[in-house]
C-alpha cells in the first residue's frame, strides 16, 4: 500500500510541475536570473533575489521593483519565446538547448534567447542563416512540443 501512495504522489507531483518543463530553468530561473524586461532596453543585466515572481509555474527576477512591476503588469510580453530555450536550435534542429542569457535579440517585441560558447554564437548564426524562415520552423516545432 505505500507504494501505491509513494507511486501516486509523484506521479501528481510530475503533473503538477508539467508546465515548468517548457521552460529553460537553468540556475532556478528562466532567462538563468536575467531581468527579461531589461531586455527590452537592450541590457542583459543580472536580476536580484529580492525582485522575484512565479508567473507559469517558473520564476523570474528583476534588477528593481520597476521592472518587477512592469514585468507583473504585462508577463506575456515579456516572457521569452520557446521558454527561454536557444531559439536558433529550435529552429535548426527542433531541439532544446541552454542559452547564454548575454546574447539576445528584441524582434518584433518578442525576445529571443541563444546558446553562444565556445566559438559557436547562434545568434550570429540565426541572423545569417535566414531568421525569417529559422522562426517559422521554431514557431511550429515549439507549438508542436506543447
Amino acid at each position: 500500500m505505500k507504494q501505491v501512495v509513494l507511486f501516486l504522489t509523484l506521479f501528481i507531483t510530475s503533473i503538477s510541475f508539467a508546465q515548468k518543463k517548457d521552460y529553460n530553468l537553468k540556475k532556478g530561473y528562466v532567462a538563468e536570473g536575467y531581468d527579461v524586461v531589461s531586455y527590452f532596453d537592450n541590457k542583459a543585466e543580472e536580476g536580484k533575489k529580492e525582485f522575484t515572481t512565479t508567473y507559469d509555474g517558473a520564476k523570474f527576477k528583476f534588477v528593481n521593483q520597476e521592472h518587477l512591476n512592469t514585468f507583473k503588469n504585462n508577463p506575456k510580453k515579456y516572457v521569452p519565446q520557446y521558454g527561454g530555450w536557444c531559439a536558433y536550435a529550435l529552429g535548426a534542429n527542433n531541439t532544446k538547448y541552454n542559452i547564454n542569457p548575454k546574447t539576445f535579440e528584441v524582434r518584433d517585441g518578442k525576445l529571443y534567447l541563444f546558446y553562444n560558447s565556445w566559438g559557436v554564437n547562434t545568434l550570429k548564426k540565426w541572423n545569417d542563416e535566414n531568421p525569417k524562415e529559422l522562426k517559422e520552423k521554431a514557431d511550429s516545432y515549439w507549438n508542436n512540443l506543447k
